[in-house]
């Protein structure tokens, strides 16, 4: 397969492209660096990669739950990259991203993943590996850190503990640091394609929990910008 994938849902940008069983990492610093950082980073793996955008299987793109600055603009450069390249947009979920991670880096086969949502937050999900797939135990959370459950013989994964530390419940199991990175999007790519998780570009949106956070004047000139140059950048891509 041909895949691009990338994140933007913490304060690290991820991206990685995967050509003939070959993998390319890029990662950098993210955070209100990603919208301008992050066109230029994909298109520079792509080419070490040898690939042009129109040539991609699908684009894959951490969803959510995470940033909400980081997601619109993820979600601002998947739908104009998609868009200009007639490519297919899988969504990925950032918290089985996170799980995924742990596995491959941890061995973890039960996990509780839970990133830092910041207003004093954290989001959290369930999932257990069954040696083929992952599947997810109930919905997604949004919870304080003192009311973070993780049951007995769970591995708690993702930044959650850097975050908040002693503010959490104890646990029985050593917590392990993982974040949604793109190779785990790019593991997990072919079972959600398979699946039919791919979306045309128009329905490549964000996944939220809480509900409506502002925008400021600088946020939405910069996702804005994000999506234009993202547009642009696949008609200059183009044979």
């Amino acid at each position: 397969m041909k895949l691009l994938a990338f994140d933007t849902s913490t304060e690290v940008l991820s991206i990685a492209v995967l050509h003939d069983d070959e993998v390319w990492q890029h990662t950098s610093a993210g955070g209100p660096k990603a919208s301008t950082t992050l066109i230029p980073a994909l298109l520079a793996l792509l080419a070490q990669a040898q690939l042009k955008l129109h040539e991609l299987d699908a684009l894959a793109f951490g969803c959510g739950p995470g940033s909400f600055t980081g997601l619109r603009t993820a979600c601002a450069v998947v739908q104009g990259l998609a868009f200009g390249a007639n490519r297919p947009v899988l969504p990925v979920d950032t918290l089985l991203a996170v799980a995924e991670e742990a596995r491959v880096q941890h061995g973890v086969h039960q996990v509780v993943a839970a990133i830092d949502a910041r207003m004093d937050e954290i989001y959290t999900g369930r999932y257990t590996w069954d040696g083929q797939q992952w599947l997810a135990h109930g919905d997604y959370s949004l919870v304080r850190p003192e009311a973070l459950d993780v049951p007995a013989g769970w591995t708690l994964a993702g930044n959650a503990v850097a975050a908040y530390g002693e503010r959490l419940p104890a646990r029985s199991t050593a917590d392990v640091l993982a974040l949604p990175s793109a190779a785990a999007m790019l593991r997990l790519a072919p079972a959600l394609l398979a699946a039919g998780g791919a979306v045309p570009a128009s329905e490549a949106l964000p996944l939220y929990i809480r509900d409506k956070v502002a925008q400021t004047t600088a946020e939405r000139l910069a996702i804005k910008q994000a999506a234009a140059e993202a547009l642009a950048a696949t008609e200059s891509a183009k044979p």
